[in-house]
C-alpha cells in the first residue's frame, strides 16, 4: 500500500504521524511511505532519518496526500481538503462531533475518514486515545498552576502550599484517563484534590489508587456546583467516545469563582463541558478572561510536547496501520469488528452513531454498506 504523511497544519502543531520505526516496519513488509519534507522537524526527526527508515521525502504537501492512505495526527485544516478524494483513507484524530465543516467536506469527496479516538479495543478501552489522555491530563494541571501565578494574572497560590498554608484547591471532573493523569500531577504537587465522575465505581478505583490523597464525590449538578466555587484551578475531564462532551459546567457557576481562578478544558476538542469555553485557543495565545477567570482552551495540549507525544502516538497507531495496510479495509473491518468503532465516514456516509448524534445527521450502519 502507499502511505502518506504530510506535515500538520493546525497551528502550533509540531506532531507527526509517524516515527523512523514505524516507517521502517510498513517499508520491510513492502509497502511505501511518502514523508512531506520536514513532517518531522518540530518532533526533532530530520529527513535523513525517514530517509535511512525507508520512507521517500516528497517536496509537496500534494506528493504526501496523493497516496491510498494517509495517516496524520489532527483534523484536516480546510486548506488540506482540495486534497480529498473519492476512496482515499484517512485515519487521524478527527473529533467530528465539533468539526462540522472536516465532515462535511468527508461526506462530499467520500472520503473514509478513520478515528484514533473512536476505535475500541475488545474491552471497549480507547487505545488510541489513551497516551495523548495521560499527556492531555498531566499537562492539564501543568499549564493551569502556571497560570494561577499572578504574573500570569492568576489568584497568586503555590499548588503545594507551604507549611502553615493551605495548598491550591485542585477539582477535576471526570475520573477516566485525563482526569486520572490531571490528579496523579496535582496530588503530586501537594495540591487538595476533588474527583467528581458519574461512575461510583470508577471512584471507588480512584479511593484505592490514591490511598486517601484525593477526595472524591458523585457527579451532579449540586456537587458540581459547590466545588466549581471553591475551586483554585477547575479541569474538565469528560469523554463521550465520539460525541459532543456535555455541558456540565455554567456560566453562573463560573462566577462564583474567585478571580484569578483558572479553567482548563481538556474536552475542548469534543465541544467542552464548560459553557464560558466559546471558542478554542492556541499555544500561542492559549487563554482569555472572562468573569475574572482564566480559560486555557487549547485543543491539541499534547502539542506542546510534541517529541513524547509523537513517540506515544506511533506505538499505539502503528499497530493498526500495519493491518489496515496488509489487509486493506474491508477485510479488516470483517476481521476485527472492534476497529469498526473506528469509521466515521465512509463512501459519502457517517456511520458512527455518536458522531451522528452530535452533528445532527443521519447514521448508516457500516455492516449494511460493506458486503
Amino acid at each position: 500500500m502507499k502511505i502518506g504523511v504530510p506535515k500538520e497544519l493546525k497551528q502550533s502543531e509540531n506532531r507527526v504521524a509517524l516515527t523512523p520505526a514505524g516507517v521502517m516496519a510498513l517499508t520491510n513488509l513492502g509497502h511505501q511511505v511518502n514523508v512531506e519534507t520536514n513532517a518531522g522537524m518540530g518532533s526533532g526527526i530530520g529527513d535523513d532519518e525517514y530517509q535511512k527508515a525507508g520512507a521517500i521525502i516528497v517536496p509537496t504537501a500534494k506528493e504526501a496526500w496523493d497516496q491510498e492512505l494517509i495517516v496524520k495526527v489532527k483534523e484536516p485544516q480546510k486548506e488540506e481538503f482540495v486534497h480529498f478524494r473519492e476512496g482515499q483513507l484517512l485515519f487521524t484524530y478527527l473529533h467530528l462531533a465539533a468539526e462540522q465543516a472536516v465532515a462535511d467536506a468527508l461526506i462530499a469527496n467520500k472520503v473514509t475518514g478513520i478515528a484514533y479516538e473512536t476505535i475500541q479495543n475488545r474491552t471497549g478501552e480507547l487505545p488510541l486515545l489513551t497516551p495523548m489522555s495521560e499527556i492531555a491530563g498531566r499537562m492539564s494541571v501543568q499549564v493551569g498552576v502556571h497560570f494561577l501565578e499572578k504574573i500570569h494574572g492568576g489568584k497568586g497560590v503555590l499548588a503545594g502550599g507551604v507549611p502553615g498554608v493551605e495548598p491550591a484547591d485542585i477539582v477535576i471532573i471526570g475520573g477516566g484517563v485525563v482526569g486520572t493523569n490531571a490528579a496523579k500531577i496535582a496530588v503530586g504537587l501537594g495540591a487538595n484534590v476533588t474527583m467528581l465522575d458519574i461512575n461510583i465505581g470508577r471512584l471507588r478505583e480512584l479511593e484505592d489508587l490514591f490511598q486517601g490523597k484525593i477526595k472524591t464525590l458523585a457527579s451532579n449538578e449540586y456537587n458540581i456546583r459547590t466545588q466549581v466555587e471553591r475551586a483554585d484551578l477547575l479541569v474538565g475531564a469528560v469523554l463521550i467516545p465520539g460525541g459532543k462532551a456535555p455541558k456540565l459546567v455554567t456560566e453562573e457557576m463560573i462566577q462564583t469563582m474567585g478571580a484569578g481562578s483558572v479553567v482548563v478544558d481538556v474536552a475542548v476538542d469534543q465541544g467542552g463541558i464548560i459553557e464560558t469555553i466559546d471558542h478554542i485557543t492556541t499555544h500561542d495565545d492559549p487563554v482569555y478572561v472572562k468573569h475574572g477567570v482564566t480559560h486555557y482552551a487549547v485543543a491539541n495540549i499534547p502539542g506542546a510536547v510534541p517529541k513524547t507525544a509523537t513517540y506515544a502516538l506511533t506505538n499505539v497507531t502503528l499497530p493498526y496501520i500495519l493491518k489496515l495496510a496488509n489487509l486493506g479495509l474491508d477485510e479488516l473491518v470483517k476481521k476485527d469488528p472492534a476497529f469498526t468503532k473506528g469509521l466515521n465516514t465512509y463512501k459519502g456516509k457517517i456511520v458512527h452513531e455518536a458522531v451522528a448524534q452530535g452533528l445532527d445527521r443521519k447514521y448508516a450502519d457500516i455492516q449494511t454498506i460493506i458486503q
